[in-house]
């Protein structure tokens, strides 16, 4: 699924293409991850785009209305996940579109916004200006802003895994499991240790190591495992440079240990034995033990 980097990617090619552009026309072809079809077809024709932005692992499109509706609609978000398998891409309109496209957004220059989704585990919704605060009021602190104060309030002292955290949006938004298992290997951080086991200095450690593992990302422009594509459908590069994520059975970049895999917050989990050692204490060193050798 793609994370903040992956998606951070998507709205920066976007950002070069839509703002100023208009929405003439909108087709759409399966619905059932779309909120309101009706609300898109009928309410979007007519809007200038005004900005292209990231909400945590959401796309966010805000739209002007058309003038002689302004004052009766004001400002809208069109709002997108990309799920698993989402693409959304500027395209010529006579260009043939790939299988599974599911939502074409006309635009005034002649050009189309294209969303193909093969699963379609994706969403998109339109969301009012007066309503945005309340929905990315659900997801947690960016993790490029959030500042060392806050994110040892966050997380200093929690009875939870470290990786349950980290994946939980309602704590950082945009963090997935790719960037999990990438920040903790770089901080030293094992998994499954307590939130509650780690010190200032290791969340200090944590916090640096994100922000370090999302920017390098956003760099290369995120990581391309299966999907991920690009606004201009180019693959990501970041994966070349995974340190922990799918290294199971191969040496740690640091230390040559081998790196393993475990099962936590129902996800899977890869590591270096060596630099990132289990929590402290024979039950959740046994407990962790026994995760990674049933996950090997």
């Amino acid at each position: 699924m793609p994370e903040l980097p992956e998606v951070e990617t998507v709205v920066r090619g976007l950002r070069m293409l839509l703002p100023g552009r208009s929405i003439v026309g909108v087709r759409l072809g399966k619905t059932d991850f779309i909120d309101d079809p009706a609300s898109l077809e009928e309410g979007l024709p007519g809007s200038r785009i005004a900005s292209v932005e990231r909400l945590g692992k959401f796309i966010r499109i805000l739209l002007d209305p058309q003038q002689s509706a302004a004052q009766k609609e004001g400002r809208r978000n069109l709002i997108v996940h990309l799920g698993m398998t989402g693409r959304l891409a500027v395209r010529p309109a006579g260009e043939p579109f790939p299988p599974h496209t599911h939502g074409f957004f006309e635009l005034d220059d002649g050009r189309e916004l294209r969303y193909t989704d093969p699963r379609r585990f994706g969403r998109i919704v339109l969301v009012p200006e007066s309503g945005i605060a309340a929905f990315g009021g659900r997801l947690g602190d960016e993790p490029l802003e959030i500042s060392a104060r806050e994110f040892q309030r966050r997380l200093g002292g929690r009875r939870a895994r470290i990786k349950a955290l980290l994946l939980d949006q309602s704590v950082l938004r945009g963090v997935g499991n790719i960037y999990a298992d990438e920040s903790l290997w770089r901080a030293g951080i094992h998994p499954a240790r307590l939130a509650a086991q780690l010190s200032r200095t290791d969340l200090a450690r944590l916090r640096q190591a994100i922000r370090y593992v999302l920017r390098w990302a956003i760099r290369l422009g995120g990581s391309s495992i299966s999907d991920f594509v690009d606004a201009e459908g180019n693959p990501g590069e970041f994966q070349i440079r995974h340190r922990a994520y799918h290294r199971h059975g191969k040496p740690c970049f640091r230390c040559g240990t081998t790196i393993r895999q475990m099962i936590v917050a129902g996800r899977s989990s890869h590591f270096c034995p060596k630099c990132q050692p289990p929590p402290r204490g024979k039950r959740g060193g046994a407990r962790a033990a026994a995760h990674a050798k049933r996950a090997a």
